[in-house]
C-alpha cells in the first residue's frame, strides 16, 4: 500500500511541477497583466495544489497542514487575481489588442505608462 501511495505522490509531484512550469512560461510569454493573471491565477495554483497533496501523502505528519493550505490557496486565489486586475485597470495599464472594453463606462481609468 505504501508503494502505491508513493507512486501516486510522485505522479502528483510531476504533474504539479509541470503545471507550475506552464504557469511560469505563460507569465513570461503572455503580453499583458490581464492575460498573465490567467496563467498565474489558474494553472500555477493547481500546480501548487498538486504539490501540496503530494507533500501530504509523502509526509503524513503534515496532512492537516496541507489540507488547510490548499483550502486557503483556493479561497484566496480568485480574490487576489481580481484585485490585481482591478488595480492594474484603475492604474491605466494598457490592454494588449483589446477589441472592446466593458469596464470603460463603469470604472475610471488612470493615465498609466506604456511599459
Amino acid at each position: 500500500m505504501e508503494t502505491v501511495l508513493q507512486f501516486i505522490a510522485i505522479l502528483l509531484l510531476v504533474l504539479g511541477t509541470f503545471l507550475s512550469l506552464v504557469g511560469l512560461i505563460g507569465f513570461i510569454r503572455l503580453p499583458d497583466v490581464y492575460t498573465r493573471l490567467h496563467a498565474t491565477g489558474k494553472v500555477s495554483v493547481f500546480g501548487l495544489v498538486f504539490l501540496l497533496i503530494a507533500a501530504s501523502i509523502l509526509t503524513p505528519l503534515t496532512v492537516w497542514k496541507g489540507i488547510l493550505l490548499i483550502f486557503f490557496v483556493l479561497l484566496a486565489s480568485p480574490a487576489v487575481s481580481h484585485s490585481i486586475a482591478s488595480a492594474a485597470y484603475k492604474a491605466g495599464v494598457p490592454l494588449a489588442d483589446a477589441k472592446r472594453d466593458d469596464l470603460k463606462s463603469k470604472l475610471s481609468r488612470g493615465k498609466g505608462k506604456d511599459v
